[in-house]
């Protein structure tokens, strides 16, 4: 990978960065091109383009997905706003059982944003790119003045192709299906609330932000039926389930001591009147699969680091439809509902 030439550039990003003269060549050519990507720059074109050949070779669909990236703050511990585009992006692409193939890079960046951390969040874009084995080929840059963005926003959007013989809907969920958590629930959310500068708590808790496309790709692989998978992010596992419940016309029943929740978690919640449930994830998906497969699921998510924890925490039935119920250690049940509100916002 190629580190920027600090000669070549500013400490700073300024407006003419992003105004399309000499400036804003030698920003691209210097550190956004050659970190972002192995491809040749020297074309400069407009779009980038795919053989069809190429992709039709793995599958029958292409999957495509976008999404744009503000969390707040921009560095935090587990990552940084660079990582959790590339590996959020990739997991949406995933959730639909598509091989992650190739991404965009659109950028939003302050003027007076400093030039080293730019190349930080860039470089962090590149090392995910590859673990994640996807390329980025096609970008865009925008400089806009001081004090109308926070630093910098990130669009990508991903392409991937699903194999044929892989459908993932909610359709297929049926009574007795196993729910299944493949790790930690609210990393993210509580790695987040601790980075923000008015809170300053130490949770000792890192974001779970990682690509599950090599999860994934196992799990199909171990489990051919695996009806549904969702990657509990923005409203965390409970908004999941709830999406999923409604979807599927189904009761989930779900049961509380089984949920894996780091004890540092479960006390930043309990300090902010918060439900590790409702906290954003970003390396944790939710799997609906048959319960005669439900344990090959586990050993199969568990030979990934990001599926160590992987858990059933419950099962989908036919009574309550729609609604997701969680069992108490008590042996009471109380429902999971959607929150009316956002708990934590710029979370992503």
């Amino acid at each position: 990978m190629t580190m920027f030439d600090h000669q070549s550039l500013p400490d700073i990003i300024t407006l003419s960065h992003g105004g399309g003269g000499r400036d804003m060549h030698t920003l691209l050519d210097s550190l956004i091109l050659p970190t972002l990507s192995a491809l040749p720059a020297a074309s400069h074109s407009d779009s980038a383009e795919i053989a069809l050949q190429q992709l039709s070779q793995s599958g029958d669909r292409v999957a495509f997905t976008t999404d744009s990236y503000t969390v707040a703050p921009l560095f935090f511990a587990g990552g940084n706003i660079g990582s959790l585009a590339v590996n959020g992006t990739v997991n949406d692409l995933a959730m639909s059982g598509a091989q992650p193939r190739f991404l965009s890079c659109a950028l939003i960046i302050e003027e007076g944003f400093k030039t080293a951390k730019l190349a930080e969040i860039l470089q962090s874009m590149r090392t995910a790119a590859d673990h994640a084995g996807v390329e980025i080929i096609a970008g865009d840059t925008k400089v806009v003045p001081r004090g109308t963005a926070d630093g910098v926003f990130i669009n990508t959007a991903g392409i991937g192709v699903i194999a044929a013989n892989i459908v993932l809907t909610a359709a297929q969920i049926t009574p007795g299906d196993a729910v299944i958590v493949s790790g930690f629930i609210g990393d993210h959310g509580a790695a987040i609330l601790a980075g923000r500068n008015d809170i300053q708590i130490d949770l000792e808790v890192k974001s779970d932000c990682a690509a599950l496309n090599s999860l994934v790709a196992g799990l199909l692989e171990s489990c051919p039926n695996t009806r549904l998978l969702r990657d509990a992010t923005r409203g965390g596992v409970a908004c999941v389930l709830n999406e999923i419940a409604s979807d599927a016309g189904l009761g989930i029943k779900i049961t509380e001591q089984r949920l894996p929740v780091r004890q540092s978690v479960r006390a930043g919640c309990e300090i902010f009147g918060l439900d590790p449930l409702y906290l954003a994830n970003e390396g944790t998906l939710v799997a609906v699969v048959p319960a005669e497969e439900a344990n090959d699921a586990l050993d199969c998510m568990r030979q990934y680091p990001e599926g160590r924890q992987a858990t059933i925490i419950g099962q989908c039935v036919a009574e309550h439809r729609g609604v997701v119920a969680l069992k108490t250690p008590f042996g009471a049940e109380r429902v999971l509902d959607v929150p009316a509100g956002e708990l934590l916002p710029r979370i992503c």
